[in-house]
């Protein structure tokens, strides 16, 4: 899953080196945490949110199939 998410995550962004994807297993759910830089929140994020939204819809439906919670946090990178 982390990989997914990751390969999803570096072909949205303009600087594929910022990103860091965190998962945190945890009894039935896996915790995703997104970091990117500055200048590509807006681009994970897209227009009303739509774009991070698609994203987790397709994490939570494979979450699904594998019997597991799934959860997807977006965390800006401070420098």
């Amino acid at each position: 899953m982390k990989e997914f998410v990751e390969y999803l995550i570096k072909n949205l962004v303009s600087d594929p080196t910022g990103v860091n994807v965190k998962m945190l297993d945890q009894e039935n759910r896996w915790t995703i945490q997104i970091c990117v830089t500055s200048q590509d929140v807006a681009k994970v994020i897209g227009r009303q949110g739509r774009t991070i939204q698609a994203l987790r819809t397709l994490a939570v439906s494979i979450g699904a199939r594998l019997g597991r919670k799934v959860v997807i946090t977006l965390v800006n990178e401070l420098t």
